[in-house]
């Protein structure tokens, strides 16, 4: 009988608009069908996150619009503008 299993696909975009363009990337797949780890790709999957939303990804997190601390702006921390995707897809058992 077949089951759902979730893909997750993490776009870190430009800036907090779906529309701008991808900086970086990582991809989970649940159904174990494709082995992806953070880096091993040239191009992203996506030119956008509009573009994943077209491709039938939904947004299951939006990210905090934390304005940096005054004298931090250039300081390195954590990547900006994180959008979280997923998509159910049926597997066989």
């Amino acid at each position: 009988m077949p089951q759902q299993r979730q893909k997750i696909l993490i776009l870190y975009l430009s800036n907090s608009a779906l529309d701008s363009p991808v900086k970086g990337w990582t991809l989970y797949d649940g159904t174990g069908r494709e082995a992806h780890t953070t880096g091993d790709g040239d191009r992203a999957p996506y030119a956008s996150g509009l573009d994943a939303l077209l491709d039938g990804w939904r947004v299951i997190q939006f990210p905090q619009l934390i304005p940096p601390y005054p004298g931090l702006e250039y300081a390195t921390s954590f990547q900006m503008n994180e959008f979280i995707f997923e998509k159910l897809e049926m597997i066989d058992d």
